[in-house]
């Protein structure tokens, strides 16, 4: 059995019935909304997207594009995209961590031993913001990582206006962020995501 077919809520969604042909014939078309792990050559589409959503609000990107096809190469199971008929709408890229706290190190390393999954970005396409699409990628995120053995919690860090956003998704406030990105400070975020044994149980991990 794939990964894929063992993790249910990564599993293609169509949500569209299918075009036909004149004849009645159905046409082979992509899925209407599509999530998978991400690949390096998806690398170029993610930071046109990332440089978009961060670049206007913050004056710079969490990561380069140098930087994101280091992380999927590493460790591209620790990514997810949302793709609808082909085209990716929204993202998320994370790597492991071995410590409680994250620290400056953090933005540029993947630690194969940790059980912390730092999650460095998520973005969506302006023109599928203000859909939810944002929370809605998030949870499937933290249901795949539920699958995965390594995996002991979720870590974050971003500005104070996202709090609320990423609190709604569960997470919770650490505190002030060790890391500095010029001269912007970051709120520390956590999510567990073990101690859901039932859950585990059902979903076919």
């Amino acid at each position: 059995m794939s990964a894929l077919s063992a993790l249910p809520f990564l599993k293609p969604v169509q949500l569209r019935s299918p075009r036909s042909s004149p004849g009645g014939q159905r046409r082979h078309t992509l899925p209407a909304s599509e999530f998978r792990c991400l690949s390096p050559e998806d690398a170029v589409s993610v930071f046109e997207i990332e440089r978009e959503a961060f670049i206007s609000v913050s004056g710079d990107c969490p990561l380069h594009l140098d930087e994101i096809r280091h992380f999927l190469n590493l460790c591209p199971e620790l990514s997810l995209g949302w793709f609808e008929e082909g085209r990716l709408v929204a993202f998320i890229i994370g790597s492991l961590w071995d410590q409680d706290r994250l620290s400056q190190a953090a933005l540029t390393l993947h630690k194969p031993r940790g059980t912390a999954v730092h999650i460095h970005v998520l973005a969506v396409h302006r023109t599928f913001r203000q859909q939810g699409k944002g929370s809605i990628l998030m949870w499937r995120y933290l249901q795949y990582l539920r699958c995965l053995p390594f995996a002991r919690r979720a870590l974050l860090m971003c500005e104070d206006f996202l709090v609320p956003f990423y609190q709604k998704c569960g997470f919770k406030a650490l505190g002030p962020c060790e890391v500095t990105v010029g001269e912007l400070a970051f709120i520390e975020m956590q999510h567990p995501v073990r101690g859901h044994a039932f859950m585990r149980r059902n979903s076919g991990c």
